[in-house]
């Protein structure tokens, strides 16, 4: 009586989550489908609507189908509970499809799968950490993002570092070494590229299989959460990339799962992804809805990771988006009101149970208000990469010298827009692979002019509004392009270039951190004043940065060619002397100069709607900034 008691309370509870499955509410639904513990063993669950019968077949049944699992009335999920299977074992779905047909399915929910070649599912369960990260989860609670330094590294997990055999770093030994590097460096974050579970290298990550895995090749569930605890004590975020839109389309995996459309559009032209070769997700199916949602919060709860770079959601916001024929929507337009309604309803949930994450949109295109809040009309997230930024100012300093005149707007545009959204500043992977150069092989000129050029962009991303991400490789100048399958050029630091570029990384990432005028304000127009913005015959930019307190503020002066310029005279806010606090061609930053311009005193004359101006030179090539050190009229702080 005692276990058939035990049988009813479980599949009650069962029924009523897969209630709100169905309903597109459930978004903790990784723990009542997949593989979970139970009082009898393991519990199997699985959502297969159209099947005609689904067996649990694995290592503890060799792989016989006579565990049939029984549905649970008419919700389209199978369940079965079953004493032999054990932890680390292998299993997966025999589905006899829609149509009569039979497949061999992974576990969509399942926390493991086997190491390549193979693609089984493995028993697992939830660990049961005891987090000691309590400081750091309270500090994000507490300090809001959005006037704080972000200066975001970028890592591909099995690229960064190789061993002298080819082999990559594991988890642990990325700990010992990736953290350390990381906050020796400056960085605030860490971003990995894609983690879950993906049949192919080459894909990055972004064509998943198991999006509740993290992958196979990169190591445990406990590896991983061990990694995001050690950076959050040595005060390191940790973000992940995304990928909700679309998924693999193997035939093992999640594709026509069930012999129908289950996962994807049943629209065919809309469920098929010509562009990447993956399928894309039905976001307006209720399924499709709790599986996604609750993934998010799985890898935010289970894992304290800090935030999501949610990959391609232009891919999600518009019908017309890949390439190949498609059909407007009932309205005669290109949106995709499924995959508007999915992001919103995304994001709200999210920031319901955690406020204080990111929720980062990798957005391609003009579509408005992706940063602002849902009930203001927007699709809610709290950040969006600056695609046109990055690639108009990567365009720029691509361009010979000569003829950056003629297209000086490539560098002044974004002024017009940059408080429109909560931006990031990406010079991400996406810009040193497939023929496009490494950052500093990008970079127009001689071995020195190179250098020269790819601190004056590094120093211009840093000071322009907005927060930061930088790719791996880049700070110390590798020259070749990333490789997935191969580690970095970590011997080139041999090379004084590329040893000095790496300390000049390390100053900068430190200048962002001590200067406030450089965040407090990056999303409100009271943190930027432009002094002059064109001047495209001498291609220089000036512009101020400020802090909260009137007191802090910058003066930057870009001079983007390789032309010194002497007695320049800059317009200034105030009365009194300027201290010179960064040069992008010190010496001791890389470049030439062995002395500073030092501390500079205004003098009476009006230039750039400024009473007062000083007179400076700009390097050739540079961004030069200069701070206020004794000056007269501030007014005080609010």
């Amino acid at each position: 009586m005692g276990d058939r008691q035990h049988v009813s309370e479980a599949e009650a509870a069962l029924m009523e989550a897969s209630y709100l499955f169905n309903e597109g509410t459930q978004y903790d639904s990784y723990l009542t489908m997949g593989c979970s513990k139970s009082m009898e063993g393991y519990r199997f669950t699985v959502w297969a609507p159209n099947a005609q019968a689904v067996y649990l077949v694995g290592d503890f049944n060799h792989w016989s189908e006579l565990d049939l699992m029984h549905p649970l009335g008419d919700t389209g999920i199978f369940t079965i509970e079953d004493k032999r299977p054990e932890e680390g074992q292998h299993y997966k779905y025999k589905i006899v499809q829609a149509d009569g047909t039979e497949a061999y399915k992974i576990d969509p929910y399942a926390y493991a799968f086997e190491v390549r070649p193979g693609d089984a599912s493995v028993v697992r369960d939830l660990p049961n950490k005891q987090w000691k990260d309590g400081l750091w989860m309270a500090n994000r609670r507490r300090l809001e993002i959005y006037s704080r330094p972000l200066n975001i590294y970028e890592v591909h997990m099995s690229s960064w570092k190789h061993h002298e055999d080819g082999s990559w770093y594991t988890i642990r030994e990325l700990q010992e070494e990736l953290i350390p590097f990381v906050k020796k460096m400056g960085y605030t974050h860490i971003e990995f590229m894609p983690l879950v579970e993906h049949p192919l290298d080459a894909s990055w990550g972004y064509q998943a299989t198991g999006f509740f895995g993290l992958s196979s090749k990169f190591g445990t569930m406990e590896e991983f959460q061990d990694f995001v605890e050690a950076a959050h004590q040595a005060n390191i975020g940790v973000l992940m990339d995304w990928v909700p839109g679309h998924f693999n389309r193997n035939i093992y995996g999640m594709a026509y799962y069930d012999g129908t459309p289950q996962f994807e559009y049943a629209d065919q032209q809309r469920a098929d992804n010509n562009r990447w070769g993956t399928l894309n997700f039905d976001l307006g199916k209720s399924q499709v809805r709790s599986f996604l949602i609750s993934n998010a919060l799985f890898w935010i709860e289970q894992f304290h990771i800090d935030g999501l770079r949610v990959d391609a959601v232009s891919n999600m916001l518009y019908l017309d988006y890949d390439i190949g024929e498609w059909t407007p929507n009932d309205e005669g337009t290109n949106v995709n009101k499924e995959g508007v309604e999915f992001l919103q309803l995304l994001n709200t949930k999210v920031f319901e149970r955690h406020p204080d994450v990111l929720m980062m949109a990798e957005e391609s295109t003009a579509w408005e208000k992706v940063t602002q809040p849902v009930h203001e009309g927007g699709l809610g997230f709290n950040y969006k990469w600056n695609m046109g930024w990055m690639n108009d100012t990567l365009k720029f300093f691509e361009m010979d010298p000569l003829f950056r005149k003629d297209h000086f707007n490539l560098i002044t545009f974004s002024f017009m827009y940059t408080f429109n959204e909560n931006f990031v500043l990406p010079f991400s992977h996406d810009e040193v692979v497939h023929g496009k150069k490494s950052m500093m092989n990008k970079m127009h000129g001689d071995r020195y002019n190179q250098f020269a050029g790819l601190r004056t962009v590094e120093t211009y991303r840093m000071v322009h509004p907005g927060k930061k991400l930088q790719f791996m490789g880049a700070e110390f100048g590798q020259y070749l392009e990333w490789k997935f399958d191969h580690g970095l050029e970590w011997g080139s630091l041999s090379d004084d270039m590329n040893a000095r570029h790496l300390d000049f990384t390390k100053q900068l990432n430190a200048f962002y951190k001590e200067h406030r005028a450089l965040w407090e304000h990056d999303h409100s127009p009271e943190g930027l004043e432009l002094l002059s913005a064109e001047n495209a015959d001498e291609t220089v930019l000036y512009f101020i940065r400020k802090g909260k307190n009137p007191r802090d503020f910058l003066i930057i002066l870009c001079n983007f060619v390789p032309v010194e310029r002497q007695q320049v005279t800059i317009g200034v806010p105030f009365k009194g002397q300027y201290e010179e606090v960064w040069n992008t061609e010190w010496d001791a930053l890389g470049g030439t100069w062995t002395e500073s311009q030092g501390t500079v005193k205004t003098i009476e004359t009006p230039c750039h709607n400024q009473p007062y101006s000083i007179d400076v030179i700009l390097p050739a090539l540079s961004v030069t900034v200069f701070k206020p050190k004794r000056v007269y009229g501030v007014p005080k702080s609010k």
